[in-house]
């Protein structure tokens, strides 16, 4: 059974916590841990409740959201932050601080599981590093005839972790069947119930819903860009932005790539 995700929820207004509150409620694997109406409070709230994530407002009387997340750095018991804010034009401050996404108000149902999703894929980097330097530890601990046994087992229990996410695609098109290496792919886009696999200068055409694509690859090497789009962020070589708050992705064949405004963070996380 999966762990619970703790959530602690931080706004200043609140109908704004109501409605996150409303959102979460049908998610069975998360758990309101705990609710703060400004910045000191929610200080406070972390070192009380110790959430996996904080669902954080920016602009708050007092301490705001971006001095609250300056404050817990550096602390143990620091969540991941996902910002919640009704202006855009906090988008790279808070980036700069090591948010882990961004939300902008009012907070769409798909973008919030978007959020949580990447939060739950961090945390299990995050448990996987802590026990591989656990046995990391314990081998330095053996003597030296054990260590083989015990690094061995490490090297398994890694290539494990490694295998989750699809590494290749098997197409097949009028009989004849080819291999995609998951890497190679430059990007992915919805034609109807179909998927159009684009590497280098072809295109391998695959019966598949985009959601269903999404979750068999790696995010730390694909990311959904668009409602119909998904990106190798390998591929990508500039961000170039838009005035009506989308902004496109260069890949390094040339082609660009829309943004939509409802994953702009994506864009926001590859920006220096």
């Amino acid at each position: 059974m999966r762990r619970c995700l703790r959530v602690l929820l931080v706004d200043d207004e609140p109908l704004a916590l109501e409605g996150l509150k409303l959102r979460l409620a049908g998610t069975e694997d998360v758990e309101i841990v705990g609710c703060a109406n400004n910045g000191r409070a929610a200080i406070r709230a972390v070192g009380e409740h110790r959430p996996d994530v904080m669902l954080l407002d920016i602009q708050m009387p007092g301490i705001d959201g971006l001095a609250v997340v300056r404050a817990l750095m550096g602390r143990p018991d620091m969540p991941l932050v996902i910002f919640v804010t009704a202006f855009d034009e906090y988008a790279i401050e808070a980036f700069r601080t090591h948010a882990l996404d961004y939300l902008l108000k009012p907070v769409e149902e798909e973008r919030l599981a978007e959020a949580l999703a990447h939060a739950r894929e961090r945390l299990g980097e995050r448990r996987s590093s802590e026990r591989l330097a656990r046995l990391a530890a314990l081998i330095d601990s053996l003597d030296p005839e054990s260590r083989p046994i015990v690094e061995a087992l490490l090297d398994d229990d890694a290539l494990a972790e490694d295998t989750a996410y699809l590494r290749r695609l098997s197409i097949k098109d009028r009989g004849r069947i080819t291999i995609v290496e998951a890497h190679e792919i430059d990007y992915i886009d919805a034609a109807g119930d179909y998927l159009c696999i684009h590497v280098g200068d072809q295109t391998h055409i695959l019966r598949e819903t985009m959601k269903a694509m999404e979750a068999k690859l790696d995010p730390r090497r694909f990311q959904r860009i668009h409602r119909s789009a998904i990106v190798n962020l390998d591929r990508v070589r500039a961000i170039e932005p838009h005035g009506n708050g989308e902004c496109f992705l260069l890949l390094d064949n040339g082609r660009r790539l829309k943004v939509s405004r409802s994953y702009k963070a994506v864009a926001m996380r590859l920006a220096p």
